[in-house]
């Protein structure tokens, strides 16, 4: 069965982006993006909300004309080249969007367990992961806590339905500053 691993950087008061949408806060250094690299080594398939999905369309298929910074040298050609589902509604695809998955949730994303294949990444955001949770499809939680205090923005974990008991593997600081706890979860007692 393959794995959904979610990814995700967080402030120090537990939000993923600024109280405007900002998400200019998060720095990847060496040590960070040698995580980053080692996460996506693994997987096969990229998932995204759609308010992430916006946002890296907007950069990742052209990033290297943007900036020369080299985790995004490295990480651009892998994200053009990976297939990525966006979970969504009332979007419809575009041309890097290998598939949108718009009902049955459940359904689809134990079908996307099931099939063949290296782990799946969610990279981000805060509604899809927060119900992939709830579902109990999320067998990894990596969290990158920046040292910064955004004092506001959509909250990592946002209302919960239920507690969600999660035990470290590993927790480390990376480049003297960020600090990164992989989870995994508990299995819930009825």
């Amino acid at each position: 069965m393959r794995k959904i691993i979610y990814w995700v950087h967080t402030s120090v008061d537990g939000f993923i982006d600024g109280p405007n949408g900002e998400f200019d806060w998060p720095t990847m250094g060496p040590e960070l993006s040698a995580y980053s690299d080692r996460l996506d080594q693994r997987v096969d398939t990229l998932l995204f909300g759609r308010p992430v999905w916006e946002m890296m369309v907007g950069f990742w298929p052209n990033a290297e004309s943007i900036t020369d910074d080299p985790h995004v040298a490295r990480f651009a050609p892998f994200w053009r080249a990976t297939p990525k589902i966006v979970f969504s509604n009332s979007f419809h695809g575009d041309e890097w969007t290998s598939r949108v998955i718009n009902s049955d949730l459940a359904a689809e994303v134990g079908a996307l367990k099931a099939a063949p294949g290296a782990d799946l990444l969610l990279t981000g955001g805060a509604a899809l992961a927060g119900t992939l949770a709830e579902l109990g499809f999320i067998d990894e939680f990596h969290v990158a806590v920046h040292p910064v205090v955004l004092g506001g923005g959509r909250q990592l974990f946002a209302a919960p339905d239920q507690r969600r008991n999660l035990r470290l593997v590993d927790s480390a600081v990376l480049d003297s500053q960020v600090v990164v706890s992989h989870y995994q979860p508990i299995a819930q007692s009825a």
